[in-house]
């Protein structure tokens, strides 16, 4: 028997897909994130860290499948400018 926690969501492509960008400049990730992804997106504030160290955007793009999602994540990841991903 599974739990709702074993179950992998069903999304259907393609999609808006929301990820989480965080780094310590705004204008770096900006820039970064405009050197990454080639297709349209939008990009909107999100929050700063408490101590103002780091700051994260919302990455709001149109994917084509899980596999295009997953190319998105793994390209943004690997930046040196960007921190983190969600």
């Amino acid at each position: 028997m599974s739990s709702f926690g074993d179950q992998k969501p069903e999304i259907e492509y393609p999609c808006l897909w929301n990820y989480k960008v965080v780094g310590t400049d705004a204008s770096d990730l900006k820039k970064t994130i405009k050197t990454i992804i080639l297709n349209p997106y939008e990009l909107t504030p999100s929050k700063v860290s408490k101590k103002g160290k780091y700051i994260s955007l919302n990455l709001n793009i149109k994917v084509k499948s899980e596999s295009h999602r997953d190319e998105i994540y793994e390209n943004l990841k690997a930046s040196k400018q960007i921190k983190m991903v969600m």
